[in-house]
């Protein structure tokens, strides 16, 4: 069945014509597929990225990367740079960070996702990175988004706190413009009036990217929740609601974590939600086949 474009949103999002499905393309244009090694995000396997907000130690960071590479995840995340509220926060390990980042890729084959903050680490993090993330405080950061067009890594651009999805797909199409179309988007959370929660997931926002832009979509749940028992509620939400992959925070002692512990998984905990995860995943991969498959035949 041909995919119909609402006309408010053909009007919204067009002119971001790189990332955006227009109405001139939407019954033909096909989904971007992000291919990292043996990966492919935005097909029909759901990918999972796990590991801790920030690297710590060595020790830290390749139990974590052993533990979630046993549990189905194919990315290790873990911050080398981290842009800390607070100016007494632990800011990261730098560059030491990215070659234990590199040592933990080789022992597991895991692939390797972390931030970047600055268009002057965009070469650099690149040497160690497979893909550069782009965290909510950076997503209007135009500079770093137009040197990320050049860096020859994919990018996941993770949505504004405040940021509405015309802004967010405006930034990836900067990214675009710059020369690299290898985007992922990613839902995050918004800054709004509840305080319940960190942030509010707007779950209803995948649903709408997928339907106005070809990129792969991914959920970060663990920064949406604040909360670590609501992580799975909100893994499930977003394998249901169509998306692409889940950003998850792991951390060996998140009680004693230097950064966001209160949101960080157990090892054990990591591992039962991915085993309650399972029958998702399988029902997301016939989904997304059967999506493929109508892509194939021109039909969406």
């Amino acid at each position: 069945m041909a995919a119909r474009m609402n006309p408010k949103w053909n009007g919204q999002f067009s002119c971001f014509d790189l990332v955006a499905r227009t109405a001139e393309n939407a019954g033909r244009s096909s989904r971007t597929i992000v291919r990292v090694r043996d990966i492919e995000i935005g097909a029909s396997d759901f990918v999972v990225m796990a590991g801790p907000c920030a690297v710590e130690s060595e020790d830290q960071l390749l139990r974590t990367a052993e533990a979630v590479a046993k549990s189905g995840a194919r990315f290790l995340r873990g911050g080398a740079y981290k842009p800390r509220s607070s100016p007494y926060a632990f800011q990261g390990l730098g560059e030491e960070g990215l070659k234990l980042l590199a040592k933990a890729r080789a022992e597991t084959g895991l692939a390797i996702i972390t931030e970047v903050m600055s268009e002057e680490d965009v070469e650099l993090i690149a040497e160690y990175a497979d893909i550069m993330q782009v965290g909510t405080r950076s997503m209007d950061n135009y500079a770093l988004l137009e040197a990320l067009g050049s860096c020859g890594r994919p990018v996941l651009l993770k949505r504004g706190m405040t940021a509405r999805l015309e802004e967010l797909l405006r930034s990836a199409q900067v990214i675009a413009m710059a020369g690299n179309p290898q985007i992922i988007l990613c839902e995050r959370g918004i800054r709004t009036f509840e305080t319940a929660t960190r942030n509010t997931l707007d779950i209803a926002a995948v649903a709408v990217l997928k339907r106005v832009s070809h990129l792969p979509v991914i959920v970060d749940p663990s920064h949406a929740a604040g909360i670590r028992c609501l992580v799975p509620a909100l893994a499930r939400a977003a394998i249901a609601i169509g998306a692409d992959g889940l950003l998850v925070e792991v951390h060996p002692t998140p009680e004693r974590a230097l950064s966001d512990g209160d949101q960080s998984l157990s090892f054990p905990e990591f591992r039962q939600m991915m085993s309650d995860l399972e029958p998702y995943f399988s029902l997301r991969r016939q989904d997304a086949q059967a999506r493929l498959e109508l892509i194939a035949m021109g039909a969406d």
